[in-house]
């Protein structure tokens, strides 16, 4: 599964071209049903492919390919503490890292990460290669949800950064629609989640024969088309995002299915709770996890900034809401 991203060229399946997002979405999905935790390790491995294949040299595709198919995981940590992480000249002219990730998922197995640092140029992906048993802390991650990511800091000071390790240019990162657009990703997860609490739900009523409740059956409707309005969304910004339209339409179309997306899963992990009762919450079963995963997994950053510039993207568009 590690190698699919991977050019085939190098013995995957080119699932890190937009083109292929399709057939992306369906794994992340089915993964998503199965394990929240693993899905976001998988979807952070893919990103890290794509970013450098998008982005880097041959000869970094193809060191990457091989310490992958040798059982490598990557990922991609981008979030820092005031003091972030910086790429430092030491006298000699060498570069080196200073500073630390936080709330780096895989923290402690991830060894191919690619990571950011602000460099003298602007920021900069760097793409590292740790040794099994370095230095992590996972301590702090004490969140109701997705416990099983190993989320936690690791710190890099004294890294040594040669031309081999830097991928791309000061800046490549936070091109678009490659940043935003790539959210897709992750909302196809989420809908992994939700759609395996509706499965879960229906279980439920055959089960305990409360199906034929006309109160469950309208909380059933309700989950259903929560759930595919959510896949709609999401199958459509994937496409949407291996298309070539424009930039600021693809970011705007997939900061609207972060929105899409959120209330379908807040919707359906509140009616199956309200339909199943207190077993919802008692471990173990399969819907406190979900529950519990999905709404610790939601919390992406800055969703009231997404909400407003898709909102001011379609204000200044020239096209109706129905070719928007």
């Amino acid at each position: 599964m590690g190698t699919s991203a991977l050019p085939t060229e190098f013995g995957g399946c080119d699932l890190w071209d937009p083109q292929y997002g399709g057939e992306l979405c369906t794994m992340l999905r089915l993964i998503g049903a199965a394990d929240l935790s693993l899905a976001r390790l998988f979807e952070g491995h893919v990103n890290a492919i794509s970013l450098v294949c998008r982005y880097g040299t041959q000869q970094q595709i193809a060191d990457l390919a091989h310490d992958v198919a040798d059982g490598a995981l990557s990922g991609v940590w981008g979030a820092e503490d005031a003091r972030g992480l910086k790429l430092v000249s030491v006298n000699d002219g060498t570069l080196t890292l200073e500073g630390r990730k936080i709330l780096a998922s895989g923290a402690g197995f991830v060894t191919r990460p690619l990571v950011t640092a602000n460099g003298p140029d602007g920021q900069q992906l760097c793409l590292l290669r740790l040794k099994p048993g370095y230095d992590y802390d996972i301590s702090g991650w004490q969140a109701q949800g997705m416990r099983a990511t190993a989320t936690g800091t690791v710190d890099f000071t004294g890294t040594t950064i040669t031309a081999n390790e830097q991928v791309g240019r000061p800046g490549d990162y936070m091109q678009q629609p490659t940043f935003s657009g790539g959210a897709w990703r992750f909302c196809a997860v989420h809908l992994g989640g939700i759609e395996r609490l509706v499965d879960l739900f229906r279980q439920h009523l055959v089960a305990s024969k409360r199906g034929e409740d006309p109160y469950q059956l309208e909380r059933l409707a309700a989950c259903v088309a929560a759930a595919k309005t959510a896949r709609f969304w999401v199958e459509d910004a994937a496409r949407r995002f291996g298309s070539d339209s424009a930039a600021a339409g693809t970011v705007a179309f997939t900061h609207l299915t972060r929105m899409a997306v959120e209330r379908s899963a807040l919707t359906v992990i509140e009616t199956v709770q309200r339909g199943v009762g207190l077993r919802a919450f008692v471990r173990p079963n399969d819907i406190e996890r979900i529950c519990r995963d999905l709404s610790t997994y939601l919390r992406q950053p800055a969703p009231d900034l997404a909400m407003s510039d898709a909102a001011r993207t379609f204000l200044h568009a020239s096209a109706g809401v129905g070719e928007f």
